[in-house]
């Protein structure tokens, strides 16, 4: 046996051995202890991957890995990485507790919306440590190193860093889904990029006639009417002659009943000379809205001044100037009276229950609500 191969039977048999050195010692030791974390996130069983639209949205559960892949070095990586809620690598911000407990953004925004749903202090999932927005940081080296390990491409199925996953996805990988140039015109054709100059050679829509194209033209025609509806509408507002808009809170508040419900309400603000106060319900004051998956927010706008006459207003609202949530504004309409000072709940226009989250997260709610009087 020569001496190179002695060397290696020696420190295979002996990691933390002097004749091994210091450096491999302390290796082995880390190794072995990334190894008794696998083996404790191997009896959980259950993890969660899978591309989302969302990057804060909590991913779908990943079946448990063979056996034969858990000595993997990416594998050993990811049990100690992962979200101990979700127990799936993060997907963009990563926080952690006190105690040093990582969280992805989806499930810690989620953990706090929670807890102000049930009117309990939001707390560390593996620790009961109190968590919030000011206890918590987000942790960078976790970041950078999950963006470093492979995961597969959800087109090609091979491995990519997660760093460069998306680019690949987007631009070069020759599976990936992609439209003809003809969709324009109509045609309907999705498929691999590969397949993408085949297909284009023989689309038909080319020569469709011009009648045909019209009716094909005309539909696509209402669909961008209906988008451009609700800028016209905001353009044509800002041409009256009273505009009003003020940033507004939330803060949350329990009713009185037996059983609590959560509800948000601002203090009084006054806009166009009359005061206003906007109050908004979780899940339309459902009992038990922190066991839904599923959750919005309505708000309703209530006049608190008297007025001589009908007073016929437009409103809407918008995110506020430091918030980062996702608001498709919506114009509403009602005449106020000394009779009817309420409108009716309306839902606030956020895309979907990640948004919401992220709103019952915080503390206060914070947005910007701009008032049109209509002059008849």
């Amino acid at each position: 046996m020569s001496s190179l191969e002695e060397r290696d039977v020696g420190v295979a048999a002996a990691p933390g051995s002097s004749s091994a050195g210091l450096g491999v010692g302390a290796v082995g030791a880390a190794l072995e202890a990334v190894a008794g974390v696998a083996a404790m996130q191997e009896e959980v069983g259950i993890r969660r991957e899978g591309p989302e639209s969302d990057p804060d949205e909590p991913p779908k559960k990943r079946v448990k890995i063979p056996e034969g892949e858990a000595g993997k070095l990416e594998e050993r990586l990811y049990s100690v990485l992962c979200c101990t809620v979700c127990l799936d690598l993060p997907k963009a911000s990563v926080y952690q507790c006190t105690n040093g407990h990582l969280m992805c953004a989806g499930c810690f925004i989620h953990l706090l919306a929670d807890s102000r749903l049930k009117e309990e202090q939001a707390t560390c999932p593996n620790c009961r440590c109190e968590i919030s927005k000011n206890l918590c940081c987000r942790n960078l080296a976790v970041e950078k190193a999950v963006s470093e390990l492979p995961t597969d491409c959800t087109f090609c199925l091979k491995q990519f860093p997660r760093s460069s996953l998306e680019r690949h996805q987007k631009e070069e990988c020759q599976d990936r889904v992609t439209q003809c140039k003809y969709k324009r015109i109509g045609c309907p054709w999705q498929g691999p990029f590969h397949e993408l100059p085949a297909h284009e050679s023989e689309c038909s829509h080319p020569t469709k006639t011009g009648t045909e194209l019209m009716g094909i033209l005309g539909e696509m025609d209402q669909s961008h009417r209906r988008d451009m509806q609700l800028y016209n509408s905001i353009f044509s507002l800002l041409c009256y002659e009273k505009i009003g808009f003020t940033e507004v809170q939330f803060r949350p508040y329990r009713t009185d009943d037996f059983i609590t419900r959560l509800y948000y309400e601002t203090p009084r603000f006054t806009v166009l000379n009359q005061t206003w106060v906007l109050k908004a319900r979780v899940n339309d004051s459902e009992r038990n809205p922190n066991l839904s998956c599923k959750r919005t927010l309505s708000f309703q706008l209530i006049l608190k001044s008297k007025v001589n006459s009908a007073l016929e207003c437009s409103f809407l609202l918008l995110k506020g100037p430091y918030d980062d949530v996702r608001i498709k504004p919506v114009i509403h309409h009602h005449s106020f009276s000394n009779d009817t000072n309420e409108t009716e709940y309306v839902p606030l226009p956020i895309s979907d229950s990640v948004e919401c989250n992220k709103l019952l997260a915080a503390k206060n709610i914070n947005l910007r609500l701009f008032i049109f009087q209509i002059q008849k």
